[in-house]
């Protein structure tokens, strides 16, 4: 009887269990339907670990309390955004620059969400910090909610890294809705490559701009810069894959079970943790949204030569928004080939996401 009330059995609660089953279905997602396995199958077997009874792994001094250490002091977005910068090719962006307004006009989810958590009673750091969630990028989500509103971050991040991951789930629909089928199957011009010296040139001005317009945000876009230039000028070979592979593979691990352990039962299973997932995802909605309005009057102004399902590739989720792009251009026209173009929107949103949090640091105070 006493081995019996050790086991966690004895303390188990159908919230608990619950939550168990919600970690076991990201597995099944992660694993069976391939939704972005990197984030889903660390998120998931935290989710189950931290809904073990008796087990403590999430108390002061427990194993996964020292994993949300470096998401508490923001330590891991930025590296995480380093090894994203590595592995980033501004090519695509850098040969059509008008693409950066696509990532631009897809952050409009964010500011959109801002006015409605605050007519909902959020105050302003707490509805920031929700609203980003629209950008549908994960670390600079958690980057600006570990400073505005920490008390906030564990719904945050489970909805941000959730929404990342589902974007092939969410997105298609919206593309139907607001673009039609001979639109989809528009093949748009190959993208050219683009000089050497100008993708070495652009993270060094890049990171110059924004530390000057947008202080606030340099911690993001400085890292994120920093891995690029170490991929683009061809001098620090190890550095590069290093935070390519070892980094960000290492810091990935740590992060998503540390964000799978903030989805305990009782912090999760609250009405304000389902209001802030429900803000979340109407914020990457109309982010999304956005992004195809404006390709919509890109797809206008060129003489119908722009596939507007490249605005949809306008949020931060690299590189999941752009092969949502991708498929559903091939499933309208087979011989259509969108990646590349999606990808300049897709890079694009990344920047915009990080400037935005900075804005909303620096107003915030």
């Amino acid at each position: 009887m006493e081995f019996l009330r050790s086991t966690a059995f004895s303390a188990m609660t159908w919230q608990a269990a619950a939550m168990i089953t919600v970690g076991v279905f990201l597995l099944y997602l992660g694993i069976k339907r391939q939704y972005e396995p990197l984030l889903l199958v660390p998120i998931g077997f935290g989710a189950i670990l931290v809904n073990i009874p008796l087990a403590g792994l999430n108390e002061p001094g427990g194993l996964l309390d020292y994993f949300y250490f470096g998401i508490k002091t923001g330590i891991f977005p930025p590296l995480i955004f380093l090894g994203v910068g590595a592995m980033t090719d501004f090519g695509p962006l850098l040969a059509k620059p008008y693409t950066f307004l696509l990532g631009a006009a897809a952050q409009f989810g964010i500011f959109g969400t801002l006015l409605g958590a605050r007519l909902l009673g959020f105050t302003f750091a707490e509805a920031s910090s929700i609203a980003i969630i629209g950008g549908a990028d994960g670390p600079t989500a958690i980057y600006l909610t570990s400073q505005l509103a920490p008390h906030l971050l564990g719904p945050i991040a489970v909805a941000a890294y959730s929404y990342m991951a589902l974007v092939p789930v969410i997105q298609p629909p919206i593309i139907k809705l607001l673009t039609g089928r001979e639109q989809r199957k528009i093949v748009m011009s190959e993208v050219k490559e683009v000089p050497q010296r100008v993708k070495i040139v652009f993270p060094i001005v890049t990171a110059i701009a924004c530390a000057l317009f947008v202080p606030a945000a340099t911690p993001l876009v400085g890292m994120l810069m920093l891995g690029n230039l170490f991929r683009e000028s061809g001098v620090v070979e190890r550095l590069s894959k290093t935070a390519q592979n070892e980094l960000i593979n290492i810091v990935t691990i740590i992060l998503g079970v540390a964000v799978g352990s903030q989805m305990s039962a009782d912090q999760f299973l609250t009405m304000g943790t389902l209001l802030i997932i429900l803000l979340g995802v109407v914020a990457f909605s109309v982010g999304t949204a956005s992004g195809l309005g404006l390709g919509q009057i890109m797809y206008l102004v060129s003489g119908k030569k722009i596939n507007p399902m490249i605005g949809a590739a306008g949020v931060s989720a690299v590189p999941m928004a752009a092969r949502v792009v991708q498929k559903m251009g091939q499933e309208a026209n087979p011989k259509n080939f969108l990646l590349m173009n999606a990808m300049g929107p897709n890079v694009a949103g990344v920047i915009g996401s990080a400037v935005a949090a900075g804005v909303l640091l620096a107003l915030a105070g």
